[in-house]
């Protein structure tokens, strides 16, 4: 039964890590326009909207990844 627990939180913190990459990496192409969207200002307000918003979701995974906050598992286990 342990080794299966070792597994989920190994495959829990490589996913965590991988999804934080992927949200900040998307920021990243958001904000420098890399999808070449066009210049008008409805798109350009859309588009550095959307990279705040995953450049912060990017930042809160990441601090719930270095804090060990796991929402899913602190309830599931306060329940038991």
């Amino acid at each position: 039964m342990s080794n299966s627990n070792n597994v989920t939180k190994l495959f829990r913190f490589v996913f965590g890590i991988f999804m934080v990459i992927v949200y900040l990496g998307m920021a990243y192409l958001l904000a420098v326009n890399f999808f070449d969207w066009a210049d008008t200002t409805l798109w350009n307000t859309i588009r550095w909207t959307m990279a705040v918003i995953f450049g912060l979701y990017g930042l809160y995974r990441c601090y719930r990844q270095v804090t060990g906050i796991d929402y899913y598992r602190v309830n599931q286990d306060q329940n038991n």
